[in-house]
C-alpha cells in the first residue's frame, strides 16, 4: 500500500526488519509471530515530523492509526475559551489514535523530531481480525489509555501544585525504567508551557514549583531541560498530597 505525504510531511517505506526495531518491544508488535509480524508490516508507512508538526487535528476523520517510533508527542483538546489543555504525552512504543473509531477526539502534535509507524485504520482493523493475538495486545493498550485517563483525572483534581508536579516525574522516571535507563535523571523534551498545559497550572507556578523542590533537596536541576532525582521516596511523598 502506498500513500501520499501529506505537505509538510515526509513518508518512507517501513523498515524491511522490524525484528531489529529498537522499540518492537515496547509497541503493540512485540508479540507478534513471523507471518503476523510480516502482514503488519505489509500496512506500514514510516513518518518522520519536525519539532511542532501536526500529526492530526481535534475532529479530522480518523483515517490512521499510529505507533511512535522515536520522540515524543503532545495530545491535546481545545477549551471553548481557545487555549488548549494538554492531555498526555507519547513516547517510543506508545499507540496513538486508538481511541478514535470516525473522527479523532483530542489533537495531536510533534514535541521534538518524531518518527511513526503509520497504519491505515481500515487495514489495521482488518489485521485485528485476522491475529487474535494482535486484538489482545490491543485491548492490553486500551486498559492501559483508560488507567493514564483515570490518573489524569486524578492529577487535575485536588493535587496541590507540588503534588503534581512530583507526579509528572515521577511518571517520567517510570517510562525511564521501560527503556531500562537510569530513572533519576530525567530530560525534558517539553517545554514548561507544556507541563503547565498538562498540570492546569501556570508557567509561573510550574517554575516556582521546580524552584521549591530544588530548594528542599529533593531534585536538581543541572541544566533547565534535565531533572535528577536526589530524594525518590520524599518525591513519592509529596505526590501523595491533596488539598
Amino acid at each position: 500500500m502506498h500513500s501520499t505525504a501529506p505537505k509538510g510531511h515526509s513518508f518512507d517505506e517501513a523498515p524491511e526488519d522490524c525484528i531489529h526495531c529498537e522499540i518492537r518491544r515496547l509497541a503493540i508488535c512485540a508479540v507478534l509471530k513471523e507471518e503476523e509480524l510480516a502482514a503488519m508490516m505489509a500496512i506500514t508507512r514510516y513518518r518522520s515530523l519536525a519539532p511542532g508538526e501536526m500529526i492530526f487535528e481535534e475532529g479530522e476523520p480518523a483515517r490512521s492509526l499510529y505507533n511512535v517510533a522515536s520522540g515524543t508527542v503532545r495530545i491535546y483538546k481545545l477549551l471553548p475559551n481557545g487555549r488548549r489543555q494538554i492531555t498526555g504525552f507519547l513516547f517510543p512504543g506508545d499507540f496513538l489514535g486508538l481511541a478514535s473509531p470516525k473522527a479523532y477526539a483530542y489533537g495531536a502534535e510533534a514535541v521534538t523530531e518524531v518518527n511513526l509507524c503509520q497504519f491505515d485504520s481500515a487495514a489495521f482493523k482488518s489485521l485485528v481480525d485476522r491475529f487474535e493475538t494482535v486484538k489482545s495486545r490491543l485491548l492490553e493498550r486500551a486498559n492501559d489509555e483508560l488507567t493514564v485517563a483515570q490518573e489524569q483525572m486524578l492529577l487535575l483534581g485536588r493535587k496541590t501544585p507540588l503534588a503534581k508536579l512530583s507526579s509528572f516525574l515521577l511518571r517520567l522516571a517510570r517510562n525511564n525504567a521501560r527503556w531500562e535507563r537510569p530513572v533519576d535523571t530525567i530530560e525534558l523534551s517539553m517545554t514548561r508551557e507544556d507541563i503547565a498545559d498538562y498540570l492546569g497550572l501556570t508557567i509561573e507556578t510550574v517554575s516556582r514549583t521546580f524552584t521549591k523542590l530544588k530548594g528542599d533537596g529533593v531534585i536538581a536541576l543541572p541544566e533547565r531541560t534535565r531533572v535528577v532525582i536526589k530524594e525518590f521516596e520524599k518525591l513519592e511523598e509529596i505526590a501523595e498530597d491533596f488539598e
